[in-house]
């Protein structure tokens, strides 16, 4: 490593290239760091300082070359060599639309700091960006004219600031060209043999949240490869990659790459630790000597998730549900989505599995929502049916796991359901509308769309009721509406819901685009009657619930079915291995059993596994381990090292060592003294594996 202080103009001096690899994202600053950068060259001239630190520019020597250009990979530092140039386009074309003012040398700026004077081709510049950015930043440094879709760059966008601020006379032009010249920056250029690249990037962006996880992941594929083999893996998978994924969503891709962790671990990936957990996966799974093989499995799964996303199918029964997915925000249950879709290419399950699966899945989560039940851990339920569902009868399986899921998991049965959605206050619910206009077009070969629609109380929100309401409501109005007023049977669909507005029922019936004119089917009952009451509400209730139950079905089973699969799951679940199968367990008895129970008192959603190795303590995945030593136990907990908190220094980290059962911390119980200590350490991996994600 050699690391030099000085600034700009020093660092570009001389037949010299610096290239952006395409493992770094798009040149990215926007008008606040520019206007801070301004600000810090205004501040030193104004004040005559000596000078500002900038930060550092970090990068790889290509082999050098007895002539030519001298080539320089940049790992860190493109945004202020590529800010800095912009300033140097702005200064020089100033001098260039004003020829009487000398202070500054447009050819020294062209020559010196934009160009290798003597060169041809790419070499003939000193700065190449990537993607479009390459394009945008040689027609401007050329003079030619913009063409093309180019208003979204930053880079047009941040040139067009300096040259205002160079118009705006704050500085003067010659003033400016000196005071960049105070800015200093260290220059650090790397050994590719004796450097480790990857470890100094990730040590420079550590500190901050600069770089997102999809940035991360992208240099950690990219960075190690040879140049040559960089341009293939980016052009022909990352990029066309990229290109599924809509720019505007920016962390769109980080939470593909969570849901594809969690698919391909089996456990839960947390948002923060993306990075470190791809790292792992990609070190200890069959891509680990493949970067092109990782890459298309990548592809392939992008594929599958943005056609969620974007709601793509030529199947116009899985375009539907990809909306009411959507719709729902569904994400929770992308890992399931994805791995059905790929159980289809692999031709394991039908198309028609898949939109089952997608159906069902619908229908536990509006179920749920429609029966107030909270969604914690939602994302954990829908993983972990991935691991239960038996392929070799997928459809019976699916639906055994999700009629067998209980406590705050419950799937509500059709009784459950009915009870809620004909009693409970729906309008103030976020799914209201999603409600209406699926009963609406349930079995509608000419559905229509909702969208301009708005809800509709038939009986009237207003308090002060007219005498006709009253009267229709009886003399017991006021409890009548508050009991029925936002319930399933009071609620519709209308256009005119201004006109309605608190109008007698007869009205509302009647009006101009009132419910008599209505061709909605939720209205086909409403005009049926002669006015409306508690009873009409109840009775109305009761028919929209009835297609509700045809819409958002519960997992259907004969009883043969049900009895079959409660067979072979109760023949799958029994542990092979029994606690007199480990070797020490007798030594260690009086330990094992009390920090065991210890275990099991945390929680009742804690179940016990026993394997070949050790035994395991798991809610959805394992939190922690226990293995019998000669004289004691070895405890593995399934949290990150650098998560847990540990006053008495007895774990040590594991994640990059081999060892049974897995996480990433371990430590020993030696005695009884040792539980209570043990016992708050085990309780992190708990709250680790068990909060809300």
């Amino acid at each position: 490593m050699d690391a030099i202080k000085g600034n700009i103009y020093a660092i570009l001096n001389g037949s010299k290239q610096f290239i952006i690899p395409p493992y770094q994202r798009i040149y990215s600053w926007e008008i606040s760091q520019c206007t801070q950068l301004w600000s810090d060259i205004v501040d030193m001239q104004k004040k005559n300082k000596a000078g500002h630190f900038v930060g550092a520019i970090v990068n790889i020597a290509e082999q050098a070359m007895p002539t030519g250009v001298q080539r320089y990979m940049i790992i860190d530092g493109q945004q202020r060599i590529t800010t800095l140039t912009l300033l140097m386009i702005a200064l020089r074309d100033y001098a260039q639309k004003h020829p009487d003012d000398r202070s500054v040398n447009e050819k020294r700026i062209d020559n010196m700091l934009l160009k290798n004077e003597y060169e041809s081709g790419d070499d003939r510049y000193k700065l190449i960006l990537t993607e479009t950015d390459r394009k945008i930043l040689i027609d401007m440094i050329e003079n030619k004219p913009l063409q093309g879709n180019y208003e979204n760059s930053r880079l047009i966008t941040n040139y067009k600031f300096f040259e205002n601020k160079i118009n705006s006379n704050e500085l003067l032009p010659s003033e400016i060209y000196e005071s960049v010249g105070k800015l200093q920056i260290v220059n650090i250029t790397l050994d590719r043999a004796q450097d480790d690249a990857q470890a100094i990037f990730e040590s420079l962006n550590s500190t901050g949240k600069e770089l997102s996880q999809t940035d991360l992941i992208r240099n950690n594929l990219l960075m190690g490869l040879e140049p040559c083999n960089q341009s293939y893996i980016y052009e022909h998978y990352w990029r066309p990659l990229e290109k599924l994924f809509d720019y505007k969503d920016e962390f769109l891709m980080d939470r593909f790459f969570r849901d594809y962790l969690t698919l391909k671990n089996s456990k839960i990936t947390k948002q923060d630790y993306v990075y470190q957990t791809f790292k792992l996966f990609k070190n200890n799974s069959k891509f680990s000597e493949d970067i092109e093989g990782l890459c298309q499995d990548l592809f392939k799964f992008a594929q599958y998730y943005t056609d969620i996303v974007y709601r793509r199918s030529p199947d116009k029964d899985i375009k539907s549900l990809y909306d009411d997915i959507v719709e729902l925000r569904m994400e929770v249950a992308y890992p399931l989505f994805l791995w059905a879709r790929q159980l289809v290419e692999e031709n394991k399950i039908s198309l028609d599995d898949y939109k089952y699966t997608l159906k069902l899945s619908l229908s536990y989560v509006l179920r749920r929502n429609v029966c107030a039940i909270p969604t914690n851990s939602l994302n954990k339920t829908f993983s972990a049916l991935i691991n239960t569902i038996d392929c070799s009868n997928f459809l019976n399986s699916l639906k055994f796991q999700f009629a067998s899921l209980s406590s705050y998991k419950v799937f509500p049965n059709n009784e459950e359901f009915e009870k809620a959605l004909t009693t409970r206050d729906l309008y103030n619910t976020r799914n209201l509308s999603f409600i209406l206009s699926h009963l609406e077009n349930y079995d509608n070969k000419s559905p229509i769309n909702s969208r301009y629609l708005t809800i509709e109380h038939i009986m009237p929100q207003n308090p002060k009721l007219s005498k006709d309401w009253q009267i229709s409501l009886g003399e017991n109005w006021r409890e009548t509406q508050k009991k029925y007023l936002h319930t399933l049977g009071n609620l519709t669909l209308t256009a005119y819901n201004s006109e309605m507005s608190d109008k007698s029922f007869k009205e509302k019936l009647e009006i101009e685009g009132g419910f008599k004119q209505s061709a909605l089917r939720l209205n086909s009952y409403v005009i049926k009657q002669p006015n409306w009451s508690a009873s009409n509400i109840e009775e109305r209730a009761k028919i929209l619930s009835k297609i509700a139950l045809k819409i958002w079905k519960y997992p259907d089973l004969t009883d043969e079915q049900l009895a079959e699969l409660q067979s072979v799951d109760d023949v799958e679940q029994p542990s092979k291995y029994h606690i007199d199968d480990y070797e020490y367990y007798l030594v260690n008895k009086p330990i094992f059993e009390e920090l065991h129970q210890r275990i099991l008192n945390i929680s009742s959603d804690i179940s016990v596994e026993y394997n070949k190795r050790y035994i395991s303590y798991k809610v959805y995945n394992n939190f922690a381990n226990i293995i019998f030593l000669s004289k004691g136990l070895k405890i593995n907990l399934n949290i990150p090292y650098t998560n847990i908190k540990d006053p008495l220094g007895l774990c040590r980290d594991i994640s990059n060592i081999g060892h049974w059962g897995n996480g990433d911390v371990e430590f020993i119980v030696a005695s009884l003294n040792d539980i209570d200590n043990a016992l708050a350490l085990i309780m992190q991996a708990y709250v680790y594996e068990t909060e809300e994600i």
